[in-house]
Formats: C-alpha cells, structure tokens, sequence
C-alpha cells in the first residue's frame, strides 16, 4: 500500500498540468488503463482471462462502479479547487473506512490504529489550515465524496478478499471511458497532454490501482486508507516542486507527523504480518 501511494503521490500534479478538456481527461484515464490492466492480465492468465473476469460478481460489479465515480469525482475536484483541498479533505478516508469495515465487516479496529487516525488527522489538521484557501465548495464536496467511495471499496475488497478485483479496475476504466465519450472530443489534446495521459495511463493509475486491489486482502481496510493519508503529503509536495507553488509551514509540520505516525503504526504492527499469506496469495 505504501508503494500503491508513493507511485499513485503525482496523480494531483499531473491532474493539474493537463490543459484540454477535464472529460477528455477522464476519458482517456480510463481507457488507457483499462487496456493496460487487460493486457496485464491477458499475459499473466492467458485462455483464462474470461473466466477470472466472471469471477468478479455483484461485489465486483459494485466496486466497478465505486472506482469509477471516485475516478470522476477526483478529477473533477482536482480542476475545481486546489490540488491540496482535495488531497486534505480526502484524509477523512480512514474515519469512513473504520466505521464502515465496523458497521459492515465487525472488523476490531486495534486500539493502535485507532490512535494513528486522530494522530494523523491533526496531522491532516495542520495541512488543511495551512492550505484551505480560496477552494471551490463544489469541488470540496467531491474530494469528499472521492473519500467515501474509495474507504467503500476498500471494504468491499477486504470482505471479497478471495476475489481477484482487477476486472473492477477494468470495468471501471470501461464505465468512465462511455459516460464521458458522450461528454467531450476524445481527440482534441495537445502533445504535451498526450504524454502526460500515457504517463497516467500507464504507470501512474494501473499499478496502484492493482496493490489497492490487493492491499486490503492483508490488512484491514482503517489501515489501508490511514497509509493513503500519506498522499496527502506527497501529492503537493510534487505539485511544490514542479510548479512552484511552496505548501505552507503547516503543511511540512503536519506532513512530518503524518510520516512519523505511519512510521510508528507500522512498526507497532509488524508482528500482524503473515509472510506466509504475502507469498502464497494469488497476486
């Protein structure tokens, strides 16, 4: 999940950079990773790839469609208010994600992760009074909204945990690649939008998006979303050093508990490690 975050950190950056139309965007994110992922599963399960899509279910089918609202409500956020906005609000994942793996999968939240959440949230406090400003209440709303989906996912995987759920990341590139080809001029971009979409399509959204699909297997969904709260560091500290715009004193310090929190729950938390289970699922 770490290495899913540190991959996943430019997504906000990239989000930023791109000129042409937000649906174009959308479009060709989806479909460009919807083809990586296929192609990837077509090497690693030849013949078989049409029964490991079927395999999915309703369950799938749901995360499918989660993945891709959060994929339209993320960008969408991302074009309306500041990279940082949505990042930091966005850390409210963990929060949804502890009540609803409760509520739905009477998963124990450990005491420790309990801790690293309110820990981490001042740290995401510090962030968000350093950086909410001028921010468009619409795209606010749908960094929330990306929040509450993605912690929803993340407990549909960790109750299927027996389900590959790469075939949802496909479905998902599927359903926002025919909502939004309605929607724009698929080939109206510039040569520099067009590297920067292979970029996304290729490294940035495809690997994540896989060890998010696997992450969750191991480790309870309050755990996966508080390492994605590590996002919220990294994502401006890219859009900091690639256009200038230098986060503020708050945003280092509450960075730096925020790593230092994931630092100590981790450790905290090595002996939950099943080495065994990591070797032998089915990746």
């Amino acid at each position: 999940m770490i290495l899913a975050v540190v991959v996943l950190s430019p997504d906000a950056l990239l989000i930023s950079l791109f000129s042409s139309n937000g649906w174009v965007l959308i479009f060709w994110r989806g479909l460009l990773t919807g083809l990586t992922l296929t192609a990837a599963l077509l090497i690693r399960y030849g013949f078989s790839y049409y029964r490991v899509m079927g395999q999915i279910g309703a369950a799938g089918m749901l995360a499918g469609v989660f993945f891709a609202a959060s994929t339209i409500s993320f960008v969408t956020s991302v074009r309306l208010t500041a990279a940082a906005n949505t990042l930091v609000i966005i850390a409210a994942m963990p929060l949804f994600a502890a009540v609803l793996s409760r509520v739905f999968l009477r998963d124990s939240i450990p005491t420790r992760t309990w801790l690293a959440v309110i820990a981490g949230l001042i740290g995401i406090g510090l962030v968000f009074k350093g950086s909410f400003s001028a921010g468009n209440p619409l795209g606010d709303l749908l960094a929330l909204v990306t929040a509450l989906l993605m912690a929803a996912n993340f407990v549909i995987i960790r109750k299927y945990r027996h389900v590959n759920m790469i075939p949802a990341v496909i479905l998902s590139g599927a359903i926002t690649t025919v909502i939004t080809a309605y929607l724009c001029h698929p080939l109206d971009v510039s040569a520099k939008d067009t590297l920067l979409l292979a970029v996304m399509g290729t490294i940035v959204l495809p690997i994540p998006l896989t060890l998010m699909t696997v992450g969750p297997k191991l480790i309870p969904a309050a755990e996966v979303s508080l390492i994605m709260l590590l996002e919220t560091f990294l994502g401006p500290f890219w859009v900091w050093l690639a256009m200038g715009e230098r986060p503020s004193e708050e945003t280092f310090l509450g960075g730096g508990i925020l790593v230092a929190t994931l630092l100590a729950h981790t450790l905290a938390g090595r002996n939950d490690i099943d080495i065994r289970k990591l070797l032998n699922s089915n990746l």
